[in-house]
């Protein structure tokens, strides 16, 4: 089998089309949805992007093997490996491969990436991925010699800018849809997005830019505990109007505040960012713990979860250095983030004490392994990582059961706080972003901003305060940039960057 050489140009041809046929369904799925294809110019633009495609990763796939033979066969390899992965998650959650989703690919760790293993996965990864690879492996080439090579490019190219001119009516309609059908071509969604997300990050400061220097007003003890949640989005808190009690514990506690709240963006890592600087610059300006931190103020952050900036402070906690820590090997909970913490708190000998607690308790897609069995509350739950063989119902239940934990979670540290005394004493929670749960065949998050559903931006803001005497405004739609500030404020910090508008205390 395969004992002929076939000629460079038919086997990128080939691959072309195997490459279409295999990975392109979404794509195709998505034009046909929003173009008119009973019109004479609908049909033409479908026409014109088949072979739009077939021409260019063709001319792509030829320029890449006669250059560098069986290097870049083993490229074509590599590419239809990680398009099979591609296309699972696309299919299966619905994403979208920008530059966002790129950075959250680089960002996550092996507990969250092993959560998404699942059969389907798997059958993906040898039926779109190690079987097409064998076959491109399989295929002897005969390169072409340097005068055909030239011809065929040449002649290739004319044929992509014919097309293109004779699409000239539809360039509108193209850089219209670019950001999605950019993010289905395969391989080039997530190839350009690699690029361009190491370009930006190497374009950001490689030293955070100082802000002017904090110092205290008092010398009044105070502690603020900033809770950043994971994928929990506001419209599933009783506290805002959810039919169902997922906060019957934090309902029973005074001087609780609830704000609605936007995210800035709907994946971690940007979320993150937003929550800890002080305005949206573009910069890489130093953020509130290491901020703290240099100037003299006590900062401990403790976390079960990752994609934070760059933390530069001494007393940073891991999940696994807490449960070594606390003797807890068998548990798997966020509640590891309150062990100790009190104590810690009395044994600091400054007056200001900022501490984060990075949760990870609503991040999908195994939502039921995040919370102990006693709050398994709401049944039936989902229990596959392939969230559309679920029913709606079933992923609900899985998710408000994480909510309830959170909120199981927030009023132990509330009580905690309460029972320092001598500390004027205030927690905010914030969620990174929120999460789609099946609605408009969406799940989990990263849909990008510009286009994502509010249930992937709607976030809780809530503020609870030991000290009585505190105002806060009125009820108002907030966003992450209002924590900086407010944390200032219950701090008693002066800051020249602090802006007055921007915390929710009143004056």
């Amino acid at each position: 089998m395969f004992k002929r050489k076939i000629k460079l140009i038919y086997y990128a041809l080939i691959v072309s089309f195997l490459n279409l046929i295999l990975y392109h369904f979404s794509f195709y799925k998505f034009v046909y949805s929003i173009i008119d294809i009973k019109t004479l110019n609908g049909v033409l633009l479908l026409i014109s992007l088949l072979v739009l495609t077939i021409a260019l990763n063709a001319l792509v796939f030829y320029i890449g093997v006669q250059l560098l033979r069986k290097v870049g066969k083993w490229l074509l390899v590599l590419f239809f490996n990680i398009n099979a992965v591609a296309v699972y998650f696309i299919n299966t959650y619905s994403v979208i491969i920008d530059k966002s989703m790129i950075g959250n690919v680089l960002n996550t760790n092996y507990e969250e990436a092993s959560s998404f293993f699942s059969i389907t996965f798997l059958i993906y990864i040898i039926f779109l991925g190690i079987i097409p690879s064998i076959l491109l492996l399989k295929i002897k080439v005969k390169y072409a010699n340097f005068k055909r090579f030239g011809v065929q490019v040449a002649v290739t190219l004319v044929l992509l800018l014919a097309l293109v001119y004779a699409n000239a009516t539809n360039w509108l309609w193209i850089d219209k849809n670019s950001k999605k059908l950019g993010a289905l071509v395969m391989p080039w969604s997530y190839v350009v997005n690699t690029s361009r997300y190491y370009h930006s990050k190497n374009k950001k400061n490689k030293e955070q830019i100082l802000l002017p220097d904090a110092t205290a007003r008092d010398s009044t003890k105070s502690v603020v505990v900033l809770v950043i949640g994971e994928s929990a989005r506001s419209a599933n808190f009783s506290l805002y109007g959810y039919p169902r009690n997922t906060n019957p514990e934090l309902e029973e506690i005074d001087n609780l505040h609830v704000y609605p709240a936007e995210s800035a963006a709907t994946y971690t890592t940007e979320g993150i960012k937003s929550i800890l600087e002080h305005k949206k610059t573009g910069k890489l300006y130093e953020i509130l713990p290491n901020y703290l931190y240099r100037n003299g103020f006590e900062v401990i952050w403790r976390t079960t979860n990752w994609g934070e900036p760059t933390v530069k402070i001494k007393d940073y906690q891991t999940k696994e250095e807490l449960i070594n820590a606390y003797n807890k090997e068998d548990f798997e909970y966020d509640e590891i983030l309150l062990y100790g913490l009190k104590d810690e708190i009395l044994d600091s000998e400054k007056n200001k004490i900022f501490i984060v607690l990075h949760t990870s308790t609503s991040h999908g897609p195994a939502y039921y392994k995040k919370y102990p069995p006693e709050f398994n509350q709401f049944t039936p739950v989902c229990k596959s990582v392939e969230l559309a063989k679920c029913t709606q119902q079933e992923l609900i239940n899985a998710y408000d059961n994480t909510i309830l934990y959170t909120d199981h979670i927030l009023t132990s540290l509330i009580e905690e706080l309460e029972q320092l005394e001598e500390y004027n004493t205030s927690m905010i929670f914030i969620s990174d972003h929120g999460e789609s749960l099946g609605e408009k065949n969406l799940y989990m998050h990263g849909i990008p901003l510009s286009i994502a559903p509010k249930e992937q931006y709607e976030i809780p803001f809530i503020v609870w305060a030991s000290n009585n005497s505190l105002e806060f405004k009125d009820r108002q739609l907030l966003s992450q940039h209002h924590v900086f500030h407010t944390v200032l404020d219950l701090l008693e910090i002066d800051s020249p960057v602090y802006d007055e508008n921007m915390s929710i205390l009143k004056k």
